[in-house]
């Protein structure tokens, strides 16, 4: 049907006939090579193909896991970079590909660009990021006062220096591909960078609303995996046809249950609830609060159906009926984005986005369900969990002149008084 779609825009375009002909015979992406490390090569030679790729995913996982869980350890500061190399990474994948067949027709400036605008995007990103977590450092240092003040303004700038020299590269005949990559870039990024910054956000939360997620993610894609290997039988899409409705099925139920319990799990300890903020007198990140009621142990009251569930205790935190929410998502609207990522694949016939991982692809090809993941958990945190920040008020309470402050300090109590909550307190003192 896409195929379709395309020859009928060939054929009934705009451009000239001699531009429709530069523009077709795009060549096929070259897939890449096998980057399976020769040790697990000799170890499993004996074994069929299947058993052999079952062995190396599964050793490659465990292997990712513990990096996982090394980088939790060394602190949010660390984990922000590596959500950074992590985006640099999955950036440099998609626009290889669209490299391999853009470089053929010798036309400039196309991987320049794509470089710009990501580094456009991400100082757009990172600066609002800046602003907004660490205000007073902002407000005490004269330079960045400045940057932040006209941070908008010259991330407009920039962005409209590369839009004009992308106009300015734009050749003859190749009108129409060119825009067609110029599209391709902003989509990446529109993918990639606006996804890996809301991640950011979400660790500004508190670690758990990073770790949960991404675990949940990680649960299914290996429970499906085993049950799918196991267990397969249906095929459950065309666009992926190693995967299966038993696959599915058994992926989602693991994961409810392993949402519940690991959140259970990370619920009791500050390091993992308490958001992640600013010290201004350490000037590094700390993650020491008192806990929300999100994260205090609260009793309920179970149907009889459910009592005789371990799982589920009568004492429950909060958070943990939270991550039946997200543990569903993992399992059920998540794969859609490596749906979305294997027709992207079949449309340039390629297998992995590149052969970072062995056995399991690219960077991007782990990546593409968290991105989804991760969108959904800041509309989620936006519309269910979080309130107003008195914190984030005061600071921009200060930052205003005396006059201001004396303004609103004014207006604030006769709104107290009004209400009679001024006088309630001055008769409990």
């Amino acid at each position: 049907m896409g195929s379709e779609a395309e020859d009928k825009i060939e054929k009934d375009g705009g451009a000239s006939d001699s531009e429709c002909k530069a523009d077709t015979g795009v060549p096929e992406v070259p897939p890449p090579a096998d980057d399976t490390p020769e040790v697990l090569n000799k170890a499993l030679s004996g074994l069929s193909s299947r058993w052999k790729n079952w062995w190396v995913r599964g050793i490659l996982t465990l292997a990712m896991i513990a990096f996982f869980f090394l980088i939790i350890y060394l602190g949010p500061m660390v984990l922000m970079m590596i959500v950074l190399c992590v985006q640099i990474k999955c950036f440099h994948e998609i626009i290889t590909i669209g490299y391999s067949v853009y470089h053929s027709y010798h036309l400039p400036w196309f991987r320049t660009l794509s470089w710009y605008f990501l580094l456009c995007v991400n100082y757009f990103f990172y600066g609002e990021t800046v602003t907004d977590y660490f205000f007073t450092l902002v407000q005490r240092e004269e330079p960045l006062r400045i940057l932040s003040k006209y941070h908008r303004f010259i991330s407009f700038a920039l962005y409209l220096s590369g839009f004009c020299m992308f106009v300015l590269s734009l050749v003859k005949k190749h009108y129409r591909l060119q825009f067609y990559m110029f599209g391709w870039t902003h989509v990446t990024l529109l993918i990639v960078v606006t996804q890996s910054h809301l991640i950011i956000h979400n660790l500004f939360e508190g670690m758990i609303w990073f770790i949960v997620p991404i675990s949940c993610v990680i649960c299914n894609d290996i429970m499906a995996y085993m049950f799918g290997f196991f267990f397969g039988r249906t095929p459950l899409i065309k666009l992926s046809p190693k995967k299966t409705w038993e696959g599915f099925i058994g992926g989602f139920f693991s994961t409810v249950v392993f949402g519940i319990l690991f959140s259970y799990l990370m619920a009791g300890y500050r390091y993992f609830v308490c958001p992640v903020e600013f010290s201004n007198d350490s000037n590094s990140f700390t993650v020491d609060c008192e806990p929300s009621e999100l994260f205090q142990l609260q009793d309920y009251t179970l149907p009889s159906v459910l009592e005789s569930i371990t799982v589920l205790r009568e004492s429950l935190y909060p958070f943990q009926i939270h991550s039946i929410a997200l543990s569903a998502f993992a399992s059920i609207v998540g794969p859609f984005g490596g749906f979305f990522a294997s027709g992207f694949k079949r449309a340039f016939k390629i297998k992995d986005f590149a052969n970072t991982i062995p056995g399991h692809g690219g960077i991007m090809d782990r990546f593409d369900c968290q991105y989804l993941m991760a969108t959904f958990v800041n509309v989620y945190i936006a519309s269910f969990i979080r309130g107003p920040n008195p914190t984030k008020v005061i600071q921009q309470l200060l930052a205003l002149r005396p006059d201001q402050q004396l303004h609103i300090y004014n207006s604030l109590k006769a709104h107290l008084t009004e209400r009679g909550l001024l006088a309630a307190l001055e008769e409990a003192a």
